[in-house]
């Protein structure tokens, strides 16, 4: 049998909308009325998977998915940078922020690299290629890109050329060898 993993980021945050790096934050309020995703899009599920994040726990919640916390799937840790805003940061510290964005194992903020988070996604997968059913995984942009960096064996400087929307859904499966990503039919 072969594994369907469903990736879905976590519903808007206050972060999200004022261009900041995120802290442990909630949900948006109306982050409630904008999920356009439902459980039966994605059929049946044999496990989940949830970033210990508030957001992503609230998601899940929020589309009635009874997960584990998976400590891998946590977000990038932006160090110093939490709460802080990209607008902020390229006034006060620009050249750190352009190191950060061009250099995939730069960690100006003092935090995680990019390389890092790459690095456990592309392990985390390698564990779980050989799974069976169908997962589902609530977790943040950061992770998501690193997984489909991985699967495409792009390399680290695609990173900011995926965009992973609040509430987006990323579909891959694996036949026990590798992973792909997966487009599902749109629903008639």
């Amino acid at each position: 049998m072969r594994a369907r993993l469903s990736w879905i980021c976590h519903g808007a945050t206050e972060a999200n909308r004022k261009g900041r790096f995120p802290d442990d934050e909630p949900l948006e309020e109306k982050a409630v009325q904008q999920t356009g995703l439902s459980l039966a899009r994605l059929g049946t599920v044999d496990r989940v998977w949830v970033s210990p994040a508030l957001r992503a726990r609230q998601t899940a919640v929020l589309l009635g998915l009874d997960g584990t916390l998976e400590s891998e799937m946590r977000d990038c840790d932006y160090g110093v940078w939490r709460g802080r805003s990209l607008a902020e940061l390229h006034e006060s510290d620009p050249e750190s922020l352009l190191s950060w964005m061009k250099d995939p194992a730069a960690a100006p903020h003092g935090g995680e690299s990019l390389s890092s988070v790459m690095q456990r996604i592309s392990e985390w997968l390698g564990h779980h290629v050989q799974d069976v059913g169908h997962v589902v995984v609530v977790t943040h942009a950061s992770v998501i890109r690193a997984a489909i960096l991985h699967v495409l064996q792009a390399p680290a400087s695609a990173f900011w050329t995926i965009d992973i929307e609040p509430f987006g859904l990323v579909e891959m499966t694996s036949d026990g060898r590798r992973w792909q990503l997966r487009f599902p039919q749109m629903a008639a």
